[in-house]
């Protein structure tokens, strides 16, 4: 199925990269490498993470404290956002 990343959530998996590559090189590396694996297991199986509110779903990250928030349609699976678990979730709840 096609995954989709809305705007804010590249950025912030964009700014999850700098953060981490600020603190060790290729730290950055590997955690858009935890993202992608995570997005590939979303693709396969959808329905593999768990309901969090209404119809998104969180799928978590190996080795990283962060959640992929997602919302499964017909055709298509929809990334609403990538956040540390320890923010605010109405962050990513206001986004559509």
């Amino acid at each position: 199925m096609q995954v989709i990343l809305r705007p804010a959530a590249a950025a912030d998996i964009e700014d999850a990269i700098s953060w981490y590559d600020r603190q060790r090189p290729a730290l950055g590396t590997e955690f858009l490498e935890a993202v992608n694996a995570a997005l590939a297991a979303i693709a396969d199986n959808p329905r593999l993470a768990p309901v969090v509110q209404r119809n998104t779903r969180r799928m978590l990250l190996r080795r990283f404290p962060y959640g992929i928030y997602y919302r499964v349609y017909t055709d298509m699976i929809v990334v609403v956002a990538c956040m540390h678990g320890r923010r605010d979730p109405k962050r990513w709840r206001s986004r559509r």
